[in-house]
Protein backbone atom coordinates (compact mmCIF):
# COMPACT_ATOMS: atom_id res chain seq x y z
CA UNK A 1 0.00 0.00 0.00
CA UNK A 2 1.30 3.75 -0.98
CA UNK A 3 2.98 5.52 2.40
CA UNK A 4 2.12 9.00 0.31
CA UNK A 5 -0.88 9.10 -2.16
CA UNK A 6 -1.73 12.38 -3.98
CA UNK A 7 -4.43 12.85 -6.03
CA UNK A 8 -6.24 16.27 -8.13
CA UNK A 9 -3.66 17.90 -5.61
CA UNK A 10 -3.92 21.56 -6.54
CA UNK A 11 -2.44 25.26 -4.43
CA UNK A 12 -3.87 28.55 -6.22
CA UNK A 13 -2.86 31.93 -4.29
CA UNK A 14 -4.86 35.42 -4.71
CA UNK A 15 -1.84 38.21 -4.91
CA UNK A 16 -2.96 41.17 -4.68
CA UNK A 17 -1.88 43.60 -8.27
CA UNK A 18 -0.75 46.62 -7.34
CA UNK A 19 -1.13 49.43 -9.89
CA UNK A 20 1.46 52.14 -10.47
CA UNK A 21 1.99 55.52 -9.15
CA UNK A 22 0.09 57.22 -6.12
CA UNK A 23 -3.21 57.65 -8.13
CA UNK A 24 -3.00 53.81 -8.82
CA UNK A 25 -2.23 53.48 -4.46
CA UNK A 26 -5.04 55.56 -3.60
CA UNK A 27 -7.22 53.68 -5.78
CA UNK A 28 -5.78 50.18 -4.08
CA UNK A 29 -7.12 51.41 -0.56
CA UNK A 30 -10.67 51.20 -2.11
CA UNK A 31 -10.40 48.85 -5.02
CA UNK A 32 -8.34 46.12 -4.74
CA UNK A 33 -7.29 43.85 -8.00
CA UNK A 34 -6.16 40.57 -7.24
CA UNK A 35 -4.31 37.94 -9.60
CA UNK A 36 -4.82 34.44 -8.79
CA UNK A 37 -1.16 32.03 -9.12
CA UNK A 38 -1.55 28.50 -9.75
CA UNK A 39 1.63 27.14 -7.49
CA UNK A 40 0.25 23.28 -8.12
CA UNK A 41 -2.55 22.42 -10.24
CA UNK A 42 -3.94 18.87 -10.08
CA UNK A 43 -0.92 16.69 -9.88
CA UNK A 44 -1.56 13.18 -8.70
CA UNK A 45 1.11 10.19 -7.98
CA UNK A 46 2.37 7.61 -4.99
CA UNK A 47 4.96 6.46 -3.51
CA UNK A 48 5.47 3.04 -2.24
CA UNK A 49 6.90 2.54 1.33
CA UNK A 50 11.18 2.86 1.30
CA UNK A 51 11.43 4.25 -2.00
CA UNK A 52 13.47 7.19 -2.41
CA UNK A 53 11.97 9.77 -5.38
CA UNK A 54 13.78 13.33 -6.80
CA UNK A 55 10.91 15.45 -7.40
CA UNK A 56 12.20 18.13 -9.99
CA UNK A 57 11.40 21.07 -11.47
CA UNK A 58 12.46 24.56 -12.26
CA UNK A 59 12.36 27.32 -9.86
CA UNK A 60 8.58 28.36 -8.95
CA UNK A 61 6.70 25.12 -10.27
CA UNK A 62 5.55 23.97 -7.58
CA UNK A 63 7.82 21.65 -5.58
CA UNK A 64 8.22 23.59 -2.18
CA UNK A 65 4.39 24.22 -2.45
CA UNK A 66 3.86 20.66 -2.64
CA UNK A 67 5.99 19.40 -0.02
CA UNK A 68 4.54 22.26 2.78
CA UNK A 69 1.15 20.83 1.85
CA UNK A 70 2.17 17.37 2.39
CA UNK A 71 3.98 18.24 5.93
CA UNK A 72 0.78 20.23 6.62
CA UNK A 73 1.98 23.48 6.53
CA UNK A 74 -0.51 24.99 4.43
CA UNK A 75 -3.62 23.35 3.03
CA UNK A 76 -4.27 23.37 -0.31
CA UNK A 77 -6.99 24.53 -2.79
CA UNK A 78 -8.34 21.48 -3.97
CA UNK A 79 -7.56 17.32 -4.38
CA UNK A 80 -7.05 15.28 -1.62
CA UNK A 81 -3.52 13.89 -0.03
CA UNK A 82 -2.73 11.10 2.34
CA UNK A 83 0.87 10.36 4.19
CA UNK A 84 1.36 7.57 6.66
CA UNK A 85 -2.50 7.28 6.64
CA UNK A 86 -2.94 10.78 7.62
CA UNK A 87 -4.33 13.96 6.17
CA UNK A 88 -1.24 16.23 6.07
CA UNK A 89 -3.20 19.53 7.03
CA UNK A 90 -5.63 18.12 9.87
CA UNK A 91 -2.15 18.08 11.74
CA UNK A 92 -2.45 15.11 13.66
CA UNK A 93 0.23 14.50 16.24
CA UNK A 94 0.10 10.75 15.55
CA UNK A 95 1.35 12.10 12.38
CA UNK A 96 3.75 15.02 12.83
CA UNK A 97 5.90 12.16 15.35
CA UNK A 98 6.08 10.14 12.29
CA UNK A 99 7.80 12.52 9.61
CA UNK A 100 10.19 15.51 9.34
CA UNK A 101 10.88 17.86 6.78
CA UNK A 102 14.01 19.40 6.21
CA UNK A 103 14.38 22.76 4.22
CA UNK A 104 17.56 23.91 2.95
CA UNK A 105 16.84 27.51 3.43
CA UNK A 106 15.22 27.39 6.76
CA UNK A 107 16.91 26.94 10.33
CA UNK A 108 15.12 25.15 13.13
CA UNK A 109 17.80 25.20 15.24
CA UNK A 110 18.27 27.34 17.87
CA UNK A 111 21.09 30.15 16.45
CA UNK A 112 22.75 31.44 19.74
CA UNK A 113 22.95 27.95 21.39
CA UNK A 114 24.87 24.96 20.67
CA UNK A 115 23.12 22.29 18.39
CA UNK A 116 23.18 19.76 21.52
CA UNK A 117 20.42 21.88 23.62
CA UNK A 118 18.41 21.95 20.55
CA UNK A 119 18.45 18.14 20.25
CA UNK A 120 17.58 17.63 23.93
CA UNK A 121 14.70 20.40 23.28
CA UNK A 122 13.86 18.11 20.27
CA UNK A 123 13.78 14.79 22.24
CA UNK A 124 11.40 16.25 24.76
CA UNK A 125 8.94 17.69 21.91
CA UNK A 126 9.38 14.10 20.45
CA UNK A 127 9.32 12.26 23.63
CA UNK A 128 11.97 10.14 22.63
CA UNK A 129 13.51 7.73 25.25
CA UNK A 130 16.85 8.66 26.63
CA UNK A 131 18.82 5.82 25.54
CA UNK A 132 17.65 5.60 22.24
CA UNK A 133 18.08 9.07 21.87
CA UNK A 134 21.84 8.88 23.43
CA UNK A 135 21.82 5.90 20.81
CA UNK A 136 20.37 7.59 17.72
CA UNK A 137 22.88 10.76 18.41
CA UNK A 138 25.84 8.98 18.68
CA UNK A 139 24.98 7.32 15.38
CA UNK A 140 24.53 10.06 13.41
CA UNK A 141 27.20 12.58 14.57
CA UNK A 142 29.53 10.00 14.31
CA UNK A 143 27.93 9.41 10.70
CA UNK A 144 28.37 12.92 9.50
CA UNK A 145 31.83 13.09 11.45
CA UNK A 146 30.46 15.76 13.78
CA UNK A 147 31.15 14.58 17.23
CA UNK A 148 33.37 17.43 18.59
CA UNK A 149 30.93 20.28 17.05
CA UNK A 150 27.47 20.00 18.75
CA UNK A 151 28.33 22.13 21.79
CA UNK A 152 29.76 24.77 19.74
CA UNK A 153 27.20 27.76 18.89
CA UNK A 154 25.15 27.37 15.53
CA UNK A 155 26.02 30.66 13.93
CA UNK A 156 30.15 29.74 14.38
CA UNK A 157 29.53 26.22 12.63
CA UNK A 158 29.90 26.93 8.63
CA UNK A 159 26.94 26.17 6.04
CA UNK A 160 28.04 22.62 5.68
CA UNK A 161 28.58 21.63 9.07
CA UNK A 162 24.97 23.65 9.76
CA UNK A 163 23.34 21.46 7.20
CA UNK A 164 24.43 18.18 9.17
CA UNK A 165 23.29 19.16 12.23
CA UNK A 166 20.07 20.24 10.88
CA UNK A 167 19.64 16.82 9.49
CA UNK A 168 20.18 15.20 12.59
CA UNK A 169 17.77 17.34 14.46
CA UNK A 170 15.28 15.69 11.64
CA UNK A 171 16.31 12.79 11.76
CA UNK A 172 16.58 12.16 15.87
CA UNK A 173 12.77 10.86 16.58
CA UNK A 174 13.06 8.07 13.96
CA UNK A 175 10.78 9.73 11.04
CA UNK A 176 9.14 6.88 8.35
CA UNK A 177 9.01 10.09 5.77
CA UNK A 178 11.16 12.00 5.46
CA UNK A 179 10.46 15.02 2.87
CA UNK A 180 13.71 17.27 1.43
CA UNK A 181 13.60 20.68 0.01
CA UNK A 182 17.10 21.53 -1.20
CA UNK A 183 19.07 19.64 1.66
CA UNK A 184 22.45 20.61 -0.09
CA UNK A 185 21.86 23.97 -1.58
CA UNK A 186 24.68 26.21 -1.36
CA UNK A 187 27.24 23.36 0.00
CA UNK A 188 30.26 22.82 -1.31
CA UNK A 189 31.30 18.83 -2.71
CA UNK A 190 32.94 17.51 0.50
CA UNK A 191 29.68 18.66 2.49
CA UNK A 192 27.35 17.61 -0.83
CA UNK A 193 28.95 13.89 -0.71
CA UNK A 194 28.39 13.83 3.19
CA UNK A 195 25.02 14.87 3.88
CA UNK A 196 24.37 12.07 0.37
CA UNK A 197 26.38 9.37 2.65
CA UNK A 198 24.02 10.05 5.61
CA UNK A 199 20.91 10.16 3.49
CA UNK A 200 21.84 6.44 1.98
CA UNK A 201 23.14 4.95 5.42
CA UNK A 202 20.20 6.44 6.48
CA UNK A 203 17.52 5.16 4.31
CA UNK A 204 19.46 1.51 3.77
CA UNK A 205 19.35 0.98 7.85
CA UNK A 206 15.89 2.03 8.82
CA UNK A 207 14.37 2.20 5.10
CA UNK A 208 12.74 5.61 5.58
CA UNK A 209 10.83 6.84 1.85
CA UNK A 210 12.30 9.85 0.83
CA UNK A 211 11.04 12.79 -1.42
CA UNK A 212 13.92 15.39 -2.32
CA UNK A 213 14.14 18.30 -4.23
CA UNK A 214 17.25 19.12 -5.63
CA UNK A 215 18.88 21.69 -8.30
CA UNK A 216 22.07 19.67 -7.56
CA UNK A 217 21.62 16.21 -9.71
CA UNK A 218 24.27 14.81 -8.01
CA UNK A 219 22.15 14.89 -5.10
CA UNK A 220 19.54 12.62 -7.51
CA UNK A 221 21.78 10.40 -9.32
CA UNK A 222 23.44 9.44 -5.92
CA UNK A 223 20.04 8.72 -4.03
CA UNK A 224 17.42 8.15 -6.37
CA UNK A 225 16.04 5.58 -9.06
CA UNK A 226 12.73 7.00 -9.78
CA UNK A 227 11.99 10.74 -10.90
CA UNK A 228 9.00 13.03 -10.81
CA UNK A 229 9.18 16.29 -12.93
CA UNK A 230 6.86 19.09 -12.53
CA UNK A 231 6.99 22.72 -14.35
CA UNK A 232 4.20 25.49 -13.51
CA UNK A 233 2.37 23.66 -10.98
CA UNK A 234 1.32 20.14 -13.31
CA UNK A 235 3.34 17.24 -13.46
CA UNK A 236 5.07 16.48 -16.81
CA UNK A 237 6.82 12.90 -16.28
CA UNK A 238 6.85 10.08 -13.67
CA UNK A 239 9.24 6.87 -14.61
CA UNK A 240 12.86 5.72 -13.33
CA UNK A 241 15.75 8.11 -13.46
CA UNK A 242 16.89 5.63 -16.23
CA UNK A 243 14.13 5.82 -18.37
CA UNK A 244 14.13 9.56 -18.32
CA UNK A 245 17.66 9.17 -19.80
CA UNK A 246 16.42 7.25 -22.66
CA UNK A 247 13.58 9.13 -23.24
CA UNK A 248 14.89 12.20 -23.45
CA UNK A 249 18.31 12.54 -23.85
CA UNK A 250 18.72 11.92 -27.79
CA UNK A 251 22.42 11.75 -27.98
CA UNK A 252 25.27 10.54 -26.44
CA UNK A 253 29.40 11.93 -25.85
CA UNK A 254 31.43 9.74 -28.13
CA UNK A 255 35.10 10.18 -27.09
CA UNK A 256 37.80 9.10 -29.25
CA UNK A 257 41.55 8.85 -28.65
CA UNK A 258 43.32 8.44 -32.27
CA UNK A 259 46.82 6.70 -32.76
CA UNK A 260 48.93 9.32 -34.56
CA UNK A 261 47.07 12.32 -36.54
CA UNK A 262 43.73 12.74 -36.05
CA UNK A 263 40.76 13.32 -38.81
CA UNK A 264 39.78 17.17 -39.01
CA UNK A 265 36.71 18.78 -38.16
CA UNK A 266 34.75 18.60 -40.99
CA UNK A 267 35.14 14.73 -41.29
CA UNK A 268 34.07 13.96 -37.92
CA UNK A 269 31.39 16.23 -38.24
CA UNK A 270 30.21 13.75 -40.68
CA UNK A 271 29.19 11.35 -37.84
CA UNK A 272 27.43 14.29 -35.21
CA UNK A 273 28.24 17.86 -33.20
CA UNK A 274 32.08 17.59 -32.52
CA UNK A 275 32.51 19.77 -28.96
CA UNK A 276 36.21 18.70 -28.75
CA UNK A 277 39.29 18.36 -31.35
CA UNK A 278 42.54 18.70 -28.96
CA UNK A 279 45.45 17.04 -30.48
CA UNK A 280 44.38 13.38 -30.61
CA UNK A 281 41.18 13.35 -28.54
CA UNK A 282 37.71 14.27 -30.08
CA UNK A 283 34.36 14.46 -28.50
CA UNK A 284 31.40 14.30 -30.72
CA UNK A 285 27.12 14.21 -29.87
CA UNK A 286 26.14 11.26 -31.56
CA UNK A 287 22.26 10.61 -32.39
CA UNK A 288 21.65 7.34 -30.05
CA UNK A 289 20.49 5.48 -32.66
CA UNK A 290 23.53 6.19 -34.99
CA UNK A 291 26.22 5.09 -32.20
CA UNK A 292 27.13 2.15 -33.55
CA UNK A 293 27.30 2.57 -36.92
CA UNK A 294 29.25 5.88 -36.14
CA UNK A 295 31.98 3.81 -34.41
CA UNK A 296 32.03 1.38 -36.71
CA UNK A 297 32.97 3.84 -39.48
CA UNK A 298 35.17 5.38 -37.27
CA UNK A 299 37.25 2.15 -36.87
CA UNK A 300 37.12 0.92 -39.86
CA UNK A 301 39.05 4.35 -41.15
CA UNK A 302 41.16 5.32 -38.14
CA UNK A 303 43.43 3.41 -35.94
CA UNK A 304 41.80 4.20 -31.97
CA UNK A 305 43.93 4.23 -28.79
CA UNK A 306 40.41 4.66 -26.49
CA UNK A 307 37.38 4.72 -27.09
CA UNK A 308 33.76 5.45 -24.32
CA UNK A 309 30.79 5.97 -24.83
CA UNK A 310 28.90 8.17 -22.44
CA UNK A 311 25.44 9.33 -21.66
CA UNK A 312 24.42 13.00 -21.57
CA UNK A 313 24.75 15.00 -18.24
CA UNK A 314 21.30 14.80 -16.16
CA UNK A 315 20.95 18.16 -16.13
CA UNK A 316 21.00 18.42 -20.02
CA UNK A 317 18.18 15.76 -19.92
CA UNK A 318 16.18 17.52 -17.12
CA UNK A 319 16.29 20.59 -19.13
CA UNK A 320 15.02 19.07 -22.03
CA UNK A 321 12.02 17.73 -20.49
CA UNK A 322 11.65 21.03 -19.10
CA UNK A 323 11.58 22.97 -22.70
CA UNK A 324 9.67 19.93 -24.18
CA UNK A 325 6.57 20.53 -21.48
CA UNK A 326 6.70 24.11 -21.75
CA UNK A 327 4.67 24.77 -24.59
CA UNK A 328 2.20 21.55 -24.14
CA UNK A 329 1.38 24.13 -20.56
CA UNK A 330 0.93 27.15 -22.68
CA UNK A 331 -1.59 25.43 -24.74
CA UNK A 332 -3.54 24.04 -22.41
Amino acid sequence: MPIIEVEGLSKTYRVFRKKEGLLGSLRGLYRREYNEVKAVSGISFSIEPGEMVAFLGPNGAGKTTTLKMLSGLIQPTAGKATVLGHVPWLREDAYRRRFALVMGQKNQLWWDLPAADSFQLHREIYSIPKDRFDRTLGELTELLGVEKLTRQAVRELSLGERMKMELIAALLHGPRVLLLDEPTIGLDVVAQVAIQKCLRDYHESRGVTMLLTSHYMRDVEALCDRVIVITRGTLVHDGPLAGIVERFGESKLVRLQFVGEPPDHAELSRYGEVSKLEGPSAAIRVERHRVAEALADVLNRHALADVSVEAPPLEEVIAKVFEEARPAHDAA
